[in-house]
């Protein structure tokens, strides 16, 4: 058995803390719980019936931790990993793993000297639908792709912004590129492959905030193909979809619903048994934008540390999508396309 502690227990906490608060995941247990606002640690404590501190440091020498899970703002992601590495095997991180590029690097450098494991957070990978259309794509059942495109029409109100000071601004957050739209950069990525160049524009359409609440971008793939990227939070009155959709020049697919996990679309020229089954099998949505990933995404973790399997995404993997990031909001700033070789960093971000 594997003892999990959370840093931080804000809005996300509850959906890790009831996955590993209630046995939910094999071999892993919720014992200790941490955040500098102390009535949100022990509430979720109490809940639990498991310890509560208001210092992290506090809590990992006292108790015996062997995966710490970083929930805090995106802002202090870097400086708590780097902080515990020496003090923890395994740290989970939600995403973004950090704001500034060095800041990740740095968090791998501190992990590998320690030999710590490091995982970042990405649990639409394991989606159902999702997990069909990788398989799609590594079976060259597209051939050449020509397009891949994602969509974020989420409603986030000037008061879900209120509720955190750190919400919305560059220092610790981003926008929704960054926050509520990262996810979707990643599978964007991961199944359309290395990404050339980016030429963005942004904007805020409703909300009071320091960064973006809505952009667009043109995206040029090192194969080729084409991409585009809606995110928004100005979407009233209520979430409408977190989507994918991959065109190639043999089939079709597009993954909608709100968290990317209802199969709308599974096409292709030569349909086999199974694909004219997939659609059916795989059209259950969620009942929140959080999705069904995170149990999986987590079997997946006590899989690595327990030596059975592979990391999916460690630091090196997890950094990719915020380079991408990066050179979204340079291109924004800038007005010009910006390609992703040149290493652009954005310098507010994180600042």
């Amino acid at each position: 058995m594997k003892n999990f502690a959370l840093i931080g227990c804000g809005r996300i906490a509850k959906r890790h803390s009831d996955l590993l608060g209630q046995n939910q995941i094999r071999g892993a247990k919720l014992v200790a719980v941490c955040d500098i606002d102390y009535s949100k640690a022990q509430a979720l404590s109490e809940r639990l019936n498991i310890n509560a501190y208001s210092d992290y440091s506090e809590m990992l020498s006292t108790e015996k931790i062997d995966v710490a899970v970083i929930l805090t703002d995106s802002g202090s992601h870097a400086e708590v990993a780097i902080d515990i590495a020496d003090k923890v095997e395994n740290i989970v991180v939600e995403k973004p793993m950090a704001l500034k590029i060095d800041d990740a690097e740095k968090m791998i450098e501190a992990c590998e000297d320690n030999g710590t494991k490091l995982f970042v957070v990405k649990q639409n990978r394991y989606n159902l639908p999702v997990t069909a259309l990788r398989g799609a794509v590594d079976q060259g059942k597209f051939g050449k792709l020509n397009l891949c495109t994602v969509r974020v029409r989420w409603c986030r109100t000037q008061e879900y912004y209120d509720q955190a000071s750190w919400r919305g601004t560059w220092k610790n957050d981003g926008g929704v590129l960054t926050n509520q739209a990262s996810h979707h950069l990643d599978l964007l990525e991961w199944l359309g492959g290395d990404i050339e160049s980016v030429y963005a524009k942004s904007m805020n359409a409703m909300s009071d905030i320091e960064a973006e609440d809505t952009a667009v971008v043109v995206v040029k793939f090192c194969s080729g193909a084409l991409g585009l990227i809606e995110a928004t939070t100005a979407t009233r009155p209520k979430d409408i979809e977190g989507s994918i959709s991959i065109l190639g020049e043999r089939g079709t697919v597009e993954i909608g619903g709100f968290a990317v996990n209802e199969m709308k679309i599974w096409q292709f020229d030569s349909m086999s048994d199974q694909d004219n089954t997939i659609k059916e099998k795989f059209s259950v949505n969620p009942p929140n934008v959080y999705g069904f990933g995170h149990k999986e995404y987590y079997e997946h973790v006590m899989s690595v540390i327990e030596g059975e399997d592979i990391p999916m995404v460690d630091g090196h993997e997890g950094i990719k999508s915020l380079k991408l990031i990066n050179a979204i909001y340079v291109s924004s700033e800038s007005g010009k396309e910006i390609f992703l070789k040149d290493s652009p960093v954005f310098k507010k971000l994180g600042n």
